[in-house]
């Protein structure tokens, strides 16, 4: 299948603690646009596509979402690791902090928890990567705007790391639907 390899994708490198930060940044771990709705969707997807090389791309980016998402927990982890109780408070994370200690759960940035309702999954290979086109640049607007909330450099230098992979993906699902279209618009011989 894939070799895991016990080191992240891209290095984690956090200056200073920051709570706020960490609450802000936990959406792409666990809400609607982040990245554990972006890998349970394309490894869903991925049993509808009609090729072999649309499965293996749904397949490739939903697997490296996972990696995504290792890369979030270790900076929401750094930013929260150190962080008393009255500090997690006042962040706004004290009703997490009741129920989780320091370890992650998947919420989005005002606590709502994870839930399937965000991931679509219709069977039609053409709606479904649209989805994923339009998922792409949602993720990659958030990790803009999460940019803009720190000024730790170590957190931005792996934001923008992410940000740019969410392009890449994008690309990568536009050339996917393009060989779809063509292989539907295809005379079929038997």
């Amino acid at each position: 299948m894939w070799i895991y390899e016990k080191k992240l994708e891209f290095p984690v490198r956090v200056t200073k603690p920051d709570v706020q930060m960490a609450k802000y940044l936990i959406t792409q771990y666990g809400g609607p646009d982040g990245e554990l709705s972006a890998s349970l969707r394309y490894l869903n997807q991925r049993y509808s596509m009609p090729t072999n090389k649309a499965k293996a791309i749904l397949t490739d980016i939903g697997t490296e979402e996972l990696a995504h998402m290792e890369i979030i927990a270790t900076m929401v982890y750094k930013l929260v690791k150190d962080a008393s109780p009255e500090e997690m408070k006042r962040a706004g994370l004290g009703g997490h902090y009741a129920q989780h200690d320091h370890a992650l759960f998947w919420v989005d940035a005002n606590g709502v928890p994870w839930s399937a309702k965000y991931i679509a999954a219709l069977g039609d290979p053409i709606a479904d990567l649209h989805e994923d086109m339009a998922a792409e640049e949602k993720a990659r607007a958030t990790y803009e705007h999460l940019i803009h909330l720190t000024d730790d450099p170590g957190v931005i230098e792996a934001l923008r790391f992410l940000r740019e992979r969410e392009v890449v993906h994008f690309q990568r699902f536009g050339e996917t639907l393009d060989h779809v279209h063509e292989y539907l618009n295809s005379k079929k011989y038997f």
